[in-house]
């Protein structure tokens, strides 16, 4: 038998702290039978949605000092403070947009002499991720707009997705309500994201309808449109579309999105977008006596990006606050009607932390855990390794600058 390879489950530091993990305790057990020369250990937290007494009643021993870790894996982001050096670290790092709230994180990882691998970059040789929470960000951003929708017009409740025990309390509830007949949906983007929002309007018993007919018809149920880039960008030459080229060229394209903000009332917004791309709106825009959209449940959370109201990330416990489109000012959620109610969480997530963290860790376990426990040669886990022993690798040398500023 070869050496045993010890795995760490971080207690999440970020503040606020999230409530997800990397892999729940029946996880890890079915890992441990997988792989006997592997052994985990879970750092006690009293705000993790599966609790130390879980883990516990299946064996997984519960300890504090991971320093004879190997490998340690979280969710969020690491306080610098508790940095291991030279250990191999796995969580969503948020640097390799050279993110500047992340900057003095990814200094004392440097100097620590830390490997980190970031789980966004996973990615198969086509560049698909192949672990995400983004079906759940969808899912609860969805959910946020249509209880937002609720509260605006004071038709119907809807309990906070962070209040319901799990997905299923969340869904039984929302099937419960009725949507005004004729209320238009508009959700961008085509990746999970858009459809974990879909499949929260699918229980709530809103049709889709295609783009055209949503542009050019009024209907007497609730509907939603789903918009990819080829409906709300164009190449300024007049080129077709491609999204390849798009992804690489935003800046040639323009943004056809400005009819859709006169039919909609909901916008979900769940896209790509790049610096360099169009805006959808402008403030000018929002302004205008036709600009219909009332709530927007910014799941892409670009701040200061293509949706102009999106100008901070809320909270789970504080959702939403309201954009004065007149005076281009926030103002207190559900002030005035004649506001815009915006939902701009980037954790959306982690209000359903025990069904996300089980679809996350079965991701993990059918694409990534195989190469890592193995610790075989793995184009996967090079494309997403960062830094090594606190150097940049070759794909991310770009990074040199932002690290060294």
């Amino acid at each position: 038998m070869g050496k045993t390879l010890r795995v760490g489950i971080l207690r999440e530091t970020k503040n606020p702290p999230d409530r997800r993990v990397p892999l729940t305790p029946p996880q890890i057990v079915a890992l441990e039978e997988l792989y006997p020369n592997v052994e985990f250990f879970v750092q006690p937290s009293d705000f993790r949605c599966y609790s130390n007494e879980e883990y516990e009643y299946l064996d997984i021993p519960l300890k504090e000092d991971l320093r004879d870790c190997d490998i340690l894996m979280g969710v969020k982001e690491v306080d610098k403070r508790y940095f291991i050096p030279w250990k191999k670290y796995l969580f969503f790092a948020h640097v390799a947009k050279k993110q500047p709230h992340n900057l003095e994180m990814f200094r004392a990882m440097a100097e620590k002499n830390i490997s980190l691998i970031d789980f966004e970059y996973l990615t198969t040789d086509k560049g698909q991720r192949v672990v995400a929470f983004g079906r759940h960000a969808g899912i609860v951003g969805a959910y946020n707009g249509l209880r937002a929708r609720g509260i605006k017009t004071n038709k119907f409740k809807l309990k906070p997705a962070y209040q319901c025990h799990d997905l299923d309390e969340m869904w039984a509830g929302l099937k419960l309500i009725e949507i005004k007949q004729g209320l238009k949906i508009l959700v961008t983007g085509d990746g999970r994201v858009a459809h974990g929002a879909m499949e929260t309007l699918a229980v709530a018993n809103v049709e889709q309808v295609a783009p055209d007919d949503y542009l050019n018809r009024e209907f007497d149920v609730p509907v939603f449109c789903q918009l990819r880039p080829e409906h709300y960008v164009s190449h300024k030459d007049g080129l077709n579309f491609s999204f390849s080229h798009f992804t690489k060229f935003p800046q040639e394209y323009q943004s056809t999105f400005l009819p859709y903000t006169k039919v909609t009332d909901i916008l979900i917004t769940g896209h790509f977008w790049d610096p360099r791309s169009p805006l959808f709106f402008t403030r000018e825009d929002m302004k205008k006596l036709d600009f219909r959209i009332s709530v927007i449940a910014d799941i892409s959370c670009d701040i200061n990006g293509p949706i102009p109201s999106t100008h901070r990330v809320t909270t789970i416990s504080d959702p939403f606050y309201s954009y004065n489109p007149i005076l281009e000012i926030e103002e207190p959620a559900f002030t005035r009607q004649t506001n815009i109610t915006v939902m701009s969480i980037d954790n959306l997530p982690g209000e359903l932390p025990r069904d996300a963290s089980q679809d996350f860790g079965k991701m993990l376990m059918s694409s990534v855990l195989l190469d890592l426990l193995s610790e075989i040669k793995s184009p996967m886990i090079e494309r997403a390794t960062i830094l090594r022993d606190g150097k940049l690798t070759s794909g991310y040398n770009y990074l040199n600058d932002y690290l060294n500023a």
